[in-house]
């Protein structure tokens, strides 16, 4: 429960500015300091040479879990590395109380080579409905946000995703092959047809700011981690996108998905893309 009965509206209305500060305040202190500065010992593997973890990763959820709970007390920060060290944490999704989503550096393997598509993502939800969110990649000097019911924005300039231009192949960014099954590459084949232009993705939370602003069609992800979707889900909507499983209903941020999914920056692409999924 939020102190003094404040509605979360209230508290976005008043504290947002704050969590915007945390967010750059965290890229400027922990992860800008570190780009193309890594030392070998602040980089270590998590499950295998292509899942990655830096120093900045870790100090800058450790930065957020501390100012985005005190900023709304009450609340409870779901983070991809607390998540890492105890999968119980994750839990904290489907309760009753605010939940910060965060993943500290999306695009971790971009950030380790030194290059600059990598980004900070915050979401914050309640009985898993999104309320807000935050893509901050700071060394592109770009800070996307959304509120639900009140639009998708960078750097202060409101986002229209828009349908795609007619008569030219569709982008979709995809699940990269190094992180899909046997069975989901297979999966993903059937995008590999006329009108469809398949590319497997760079950081989930840049690629979900491309589809805001109408520089990509589509995504197509086959994992639920909700610290790399629920940032993006939510610009996307608040753009005029849309997201849907393969039973064509919206992802949901609390699991139990019917994957692949797609999101898009109309419902017309989405359920387009779906059909493409479920025909394989």
């Amino acid at each position: 429960m939020i102190v003094n009965t404040e509605t979360i509206d209230e508290f976005l209305a008043r504290r947002s500015a704050d969590v915007e500060d945390a967010v750059r305040t965290a890229a400027e202190t922990e992860i800008l300091p570190r780009f193309r500065h890594l030392a070998q010992h602040e980089v270590d593997q998590k499950t295998g040479p292509h899942d990655l973890v830096t120093d900045a990763d870790r100090n800058a959820e450790l930065y957020l879990t501390g100012v985005l709970g005190a900023l709304l007390p009450g609340s409870i920060v779901v983070g991809e590395e607390a998540v890492h060290a105890d999968p119980a944490v994750y839990g904290a999704i489907q309760g009753d109380a605010p939940v910060w989503i965060v993943d500290p550096v999306d695009g971790t393997r971009q950030f380790v080579h030194g290059d600059d598509g990598f980004c900070t993502l915050v979401a914050l939800a309640r009985h898993g409905e999104l309320l807000a969110s935050w893509i901050h990649a700071p060394a592109r000097g770009q800070l996307a946000t959304a509120v639900r019911g009140g639009g998708a924005f960078l750097n202060g300039e409101r986002l229209h995703a828009g349908p795609p231009a007619a008569g030219r192949d569709l982008e979709v960014a995809t699940s990269h092959p190094d992180f899909t099954t046997d069975e989901q590459k297979r999966a993903l084949l059937a995008l590999r047809t006329d009108g469809v232009a398949p590319r497997p993705c760079g950081s989930a939370g840049l690629e979900y700011l491309a589809v805001a602003r109408g520089l990509l069609d589509a995504t197509v992800f086959s994992w639920e981690a909700a610290w790399d979707h629920a940032a993006g889900l939510l610009l996307v909507e608040e753009a005029g996108g849309a997201h849907l499983t393969l039973t064509g209903e919206p992802f949901r941020i609390t699991g139990g998905n019917a994957l692949p999914f797609t999101t898009a920056r109309d419902e017309a692409t989405a359920k387009r893309i779906r059909g493409l999924l479920t025909a394989s």
